[in-house]
């Protein structure tokens, strides 16, 4: 039986979010149809926007459900540039940090390529924690947002998100926080940090894939991506109410025993980490040693190809992931880890291990045991033989 230590990823669903969705899914009715069973279908979807809203901080009206994170993130990006550029004033620069997730880093290389930004990029420290100094003194008349995320979702740490929306409020600077690593496993308030707007999604904490949201301040303007129909604020489309029950259940149950699960989370996170290091001593924990997510270790093993590493876990009962960038079937260093200022033979070391709420102390026992033999095997592979580790060559 596969031991899943890959929750950063995905997280299964719930028991309860299987039960909600599934009484839901055979409701019939468009929401926007003023019929009866519409508006009984409407009712479902505002109470659900409800508890997403109430999970995060937020007010009902802030939410807007998307198809999920991915989508979330290039409407925040995408719509608060071009509001911030639809009247005389040009504001064509765009803050945005070197260790983000990639569903931000392809959305604003797609902006300075066709709309005209110019990125800014904010450096990183070794723990991956953005630089709050640099930020400070990028601030100016031109910028059009700055976008960040609350917890790094290769490294675990936890960013200055509130330091980071006081300083660019100073300057009416939106701020977009990716908050789909941090929901469910670190509290989350909209409205105290201060920001624009806020993505997180369903699939992260227990829900269905394919349902998400962009959380937008009341003061925020947002131009929509998608047009024809208005369901939404921001956002057209016949909405998914049965998604959005979904996702609500996933966020009453992730945000209802938060506190107590975070701290279960961080024992058995701190107990891995040692495990780890006692196991192979030369591994190396990336990202802050305190300051970051409960269910998060993130390691680099010297001498090893993460990819290779993974596969021999794999193959021996345990999923966890490299935590780096997989483009055209081609396995890279981590960006992430390169902008920490690793370089490129240390960052393909890599190895994310994420703990959620269904994770034993057994099986975090089970994995630790388990992993000197696959480190053992996979410096014997070598970078040469990396292909046919992986059953390529």
């Amino acid at each position: 039986m596969t031991i899943y230590l890959d929750h950063a990823a995905t997280t299964p669903m719930r028991p309860a979010v299987v039960q909600a969705f599934a009484a839901a899914l055979p409701v019939v009715g468009n929401p926007s149809s003023i019929h009866s069973q519409g508006q009984a279908a409407k009712r479902m979807l505002e109470e659900a926007r409800e508890i997403v809203a109430a999970s995060v901080g937020a007010d009902s009206v802030e939410v807007t459900f998307t198809s999920g994170g991915t989508e979330a993130i290039n409407l925040a990006l995408k719509g608060l540039y071009w509001a911030r550029n639809s009247g005389s004033v040009e504001r064509r620069r765009v803050l945005v940090a070197q260790a983000e997730h990639h569903a931000t880093i392809d959305a604003v290389d797609w902006m300075q390529a066709h709309e005209g930004a110019e990125l800014d990029w904010i450096p990183v420290d070794a723990f991956g924690r953005i630089d709050a100094d640099y930020v400070r003194t990028a601030l100016a008349d031109d910028v059009a947002l700055v976008s960040m995320l609350w917890a790094n979702n290769e490294v675990g740490t936890l960013q200055p998100v509130t330091e980071i929306a006081a300083l660019a409020a100073a300057h009416g600077v939106p701020v977009h926080v990716d908050a789909v690593s941090a929901l469910g496993y670190v509290p989350i308030d909209f409205h105290a940090a201060g920001v624009a707007a806020l993505s997180v999604s369903a699939h992260k904490i227990g829900g269905p894939v394919g349902v998400g949201a962009l959380v937008i301040a009341r003061s925020a303007s947002v131009t929509p991506l998608i047009h024809g129909g208005s369901q939404q604020r921001a956002r057209s489309g016949t909405m998914d109410a049965p998604g959005a029950v979904a996702f609500a259940a996933a966020a009453s149950e992730a945000t209802a025993d938060l506190a107590e699960q975070a701290a279960r989370l961080t024992i058995l996170r701190d107990s891995l980490i040692a495990g780890v290091q006692a196991a192979v001593p030369e591994a190396v924990l990336r990202g802050d040693p305190n300051d970051r997510l409960p269910g998060n270790a993130h390691f680099t093993f010297p001498g090893c190809e993460g990819d290779s590493l993974l596969f021999l876990l794999d193959v021996a009962g345990f999923s966890v992931s490299t935590g780096s960038a997989c483009q055209a079937g081609v396995p890279e260093a981590s960006h992430v880890l390169l902008a920490m200022g690793l370089d490129e033979p240390t960052a393909r070391g890599a190895l994310r291990i994420s703990l959620g709420e269904s994770t034993t102390t057994d099986e975090v026992e089970q994995f630790v045991a388990a992993l000197p033999r696959a480190v053992e095997q996979a410096r014997s592979a070598g970078y040469s033989d990396r292909m046919t580790v992986l059953g390529r060559g």
